[in-house]
């Protein structure tokens, strides 16, 4: 015990030998994992279901809520209440115009067609025919500014434009529709005939006669956006030229148009005078028609205010107004708007060959004029050359707006007004129509009343036009001229 307290002491070392490190190793307490304290063991937890399905009734409550909203930005109005909702300015176009009936095929319903006129009538006309998304109302300003000079200048809305009719009732025809049909049709012969028709006939003929019903018409009435093509675009024009007496015309053609009219100008030359091409290509147009196209996409364009200022500014306008934006955005918007302007796309010329145009015969001596923007951007001016070089007869001036008509269209106007003044005057034709049977029927009786009351002495103060003229009532109504100039 002494020695190992001596041992003990600091300092002393007597012969001792330091552990090796296996011995130190094995001195120190084990601490591996299989000496370590053993966490308690982890339960499993179960997913809770109620997660699921609180997110995803959360998604479909969105995208539901979201549709809805798109949906209601959109919904078309009644005819009505879309009238009452339109901006005084609009109002005020309306009332400046009138409407003219017209049709673009023989069986179909007639259509009515909105149009604004200025100036005097006994002078050479300027028709005024606009691009896809546009409409009479972009033109006003030149139609007010053209009558001004003393040139009678009108601007139209083409069907599925502005305020002229967008949409139409088309009937259906099916043959033989199938099960349904066939049910449809039993259906409809009880209802017409009583529920104890077939066994009346087994009790008389021994037989039930479904053979002279087989073949059936079966009819639905449907309305659809109206799509013009440029054969309908063409009757459209006739009809327009024909009633209001314009002819000859000189033509002012505004974007797309052209490829609209085109081949009516190449088969009606009597009836042209001269063409004025307005930033205008064969078969695009200013406004992209993907905007209108694309869902979610129209619905946000047309449903935003702002939104809508942004794309026609991007493409069409450099700086617009507010009440501008506006109207434009209401007259595409309402009444099936949206849908007969991309139909209406759909059906443009893209083979269109404005060279190959120009040099048929007639179109190339045919006084031409571009204006064309020249501060839109380098691509538009090169697409301006190009038309220069198709239409080497035609002349090409440049203007400082926007590919639609802005605000300030002095300038427009007044290189129109050159160009027309410069052509020498060509007299205007006359048609003379038959007088429909029923009207000269009417003539006739007036004719002899007025001569009866004459003979006899009566009436000497009778007026031959008075308020009831058979001809100004009856004739003219068949154009649909008898709303007249709203005041």
């Amino acid at each position: 015990i002494t020695i190992s307290k001596q041992y003990s002491k600091p300092g002393l070392n007597l012969c001792h030998k330091p552990s090796s490190p296996m011995a130190l190793a094995a001195k120190e307490p084990d601490t591996t994992a299989s000496n370590r304290p053993k966490p308690p063991p982890h339960k499993p937890t179960s997913p809770n279901p109620f997660t699921f399905w609180f997110y995803f009734i959360l998604t479909v409550s969105l995208i539901t809520l979201l549709t809805v909203s798109l949906s209601f930005l959109t919904n078309p109005q009644d005819p009505k209440a879309w009238f009452l909702s339109l901006p005084p300015a609009l109002r005020q176009h309306y009332s400046a115009g009138r409407t003219i009936k017209v049709q673009t095929a023989p069986n179909h319903p007639p259509l009515e067609v909105f149009s604004i006129q200025d100036g005097p009538t006994d002078s050479n006309t300027i028709l005024i025919v606009h691009g896809l998304g546009c409409s009479s109302y972009t033109f006003r300003q030149i139609v007010k500014s053209l009558g001004h000079k003393g040139i009678r200048t009108v601007a139209i809305d083409l069907p599925g434009s502005g305020f002229s009719d967008k949409s139409t009732v088309v009937v259906e025809e099916n043959l033989n529709g199938g099960v349904f049909g066939r049910v449809w049709e039993i259906y409809s012969d009880i209802k017409e005939k009583g529920l104890f028709w077939g066994f009346d006939q087994l009790i008389e003929n021994g037989y039930v006669d479904f053979e002279a019903n087989e073949v059936r018409v079966s009819k639905r009435e449907s309305v659809r956006a109206i799509e013009l093509g440029p054969e309908e675009v063409g009757r459209v024009l006739v009809q327009v030229v024909d009633s209001l007496g314009l002819a000859p015309v000189d033509l002012v053609l505004h974007d797309s148009a052209l490829g609209l009219v085109a081949n009516w100008v190449s088969e009606n030359l009597g009836l042209v005078r001269s063409m004025t091409l307005l930033d205008t290509t064969s078969s695009a147009t200013a406004l992209p028609l993907w905007v209108l196209e694309v869902p979610v996409v129209r619905e946000v364009v047309l449903g935003f205010e702002f939104v809508f200022s942004r794309v026609v500014g991007k493409w069409c306008w450099k700086s617009i107004g507010g009440s501008d934006v506006e109207a434009h955005r209401v007259l595409l918007k309402g009444r099936d708007g949206r849908e007969a302007v991309v139909g209406m796309g759909r059906k443009l010329n893209g083979s269109f060959d404005l060279g190959e145009w120009s040099s048929l015969d007639g179109v190339k001596g045919l006084p031409m004029q571009v204006m064309w923007s020249s501060v839109w951007s380098e691509e538009w001016n090169e697409e301006g050359r190009r038309v220069a070089d198709a239409l080497p007869q035609a002349r090409f001036v440049t203007h400082s707006g926007g590919r639609w008509p802005q605000g300030d269209t002095t300038e427009l106007a007044e290189n129109i007004y050159q160009f027309v003044s410069s052509l020498p005057k060509s007299i205007r034709q006359a048609k003379e129509e038959p007088i429909p049977e029923h009207i000269q029927k009417l003539l006739d009786e007036a004719e002899s009343t007025d001569h009866h009351n004459h003979h006899h002495g009566h009436g000497g103060h009778h007026h031959s036009d008075g308020h009831g003229h058979a001809h100004a009532g009856g004739y003219m109504d068949a154009y649909g001229l008898d709303h007249g100039w709203a005041s």
